[in-house]
């Protein structure tokens, strides 16, 4: 099996991305709750307009799913030194530069945006970079996923209160770390704050991290040139640091995830349950009138 990923992992980029236009409608189609939460998604989100705007939306946005689970195989298993050269160019970085310059840690906030998980591996090639990890149930694609993302300068460290404390440690070593900040948080670790509109139970660990340490914050989306070109980085410095109050972080956190969004909608992972209330977690109503 691996011998026959590696071999697809080899094909051209943009025949990658073909065939993963057609995954995409083939999991669009399948039987399940993945298409009716992809439309409740993005047509509750208000990001496009009724009617044909929304369609056609839909329509790009169901093939960009397909492209991010395709885009796997060559970010995972090819040689790193070619994965580095498919990004073909960034913009802001030099925010981070001067971040860096200035004896800052850095705090790279990377939503579902196109490309996400080259984002640690480029940032890996310049400097050290740590981010969490979460085991996935089947060994076997765990094991690929580890070898794939903790390559050049990357750690991954694991989702519990010791990956929290290597993260803290790295920004104190005026390193990166890398936050997925539209996951839903688990119970008790979390606030609700409005995503699109809607309650969604948000994480509070950047803010945390930032206000410990002094760190800078970026966000950061890779996004996805068309007809398989390779990814742009693009980078979005917070304005100021994120306040103490955790329900007030959450929401700045989630509005800066909202304005990338809208940005570049069709590459955002519309299939994901982002509002829903995880065990532990408040009733988001009874919240808000409290």
């Amino acid at each position: 099996m691996m011998f026959l990923l590696r071999l697809l992992a080899r094909l051209p980029l943009p025949l990658l991305h073909g065939a993963g236009i057609v995954l995409g409608w083939l999991l669009y189609w399948s039987p399940g709750r993945y298409s009716t939460r992809v439309r409740n998604n993005l047509f509750a989100s208000g990001i496009c307009a009724p009617g044909r705007d929304c369609r056609r939306l839909l329509r790009r946005a169901v093939g960009e799913s397909g492209k991010a689970l395709i885009e796997l195989l060559p970010v995972w298993l090819r040689p790193y030194d070619q994965v580095v050269k498919l990004v073909k160019g960034t913009s802001g970085w030099e925010h981070i530069d001067a971040a860096r310059a200035a004896g800052q840690g850095i705090i790279l906030i990377g939503p579902h945006v196109g490309c996400f998980e080259i984002i640690n591996l480029y940032y890996a090639s310049l400097h050290p970079f740590t981010a969490m990890y979460k085991p996935p149930p089947n060994a076997t694609l765990g094991a690929l996923m580890l070898a794939g993302r903790q390559r050049g300068q990357a750690t991954l460290v694991p989702t519990d209160l010791s990956g929290v404390r290597a993260q803290l440690a790295a920004l104190k070593r005026r390193e990166a770390i890398g936050i997925l900040p539209d996951q839903v948080a688990t119970g008790g670790d979390g606030v609700w704050a409005p995503f699109f509109g809607r309650p969604a139970y948000t994480p509070t660990l950047v803010a945390s991290l930032q206000r410990k340490t002094g760190a800078a914050a970026f966000f950061i989306a890779a996004e996805r040139l068309r007809w398989g070109r390779g990814y742009h980085l693009h980078v979005f410095p917070l304005a100021e640091p994120l306040p103490q109050d955790k329900t007030a972080a959450a929401v700045r956190i989630n509005q800066g995830v909202e304005t990338v969004v809208r940005r570049f909608p069709a590459q955002y992972m519309w299939n994901y349950n982002r509002h829903k209330r995880p065990g532990g977690a408040p009733d988001p109503y009874e919240s808000a009138a409290a």
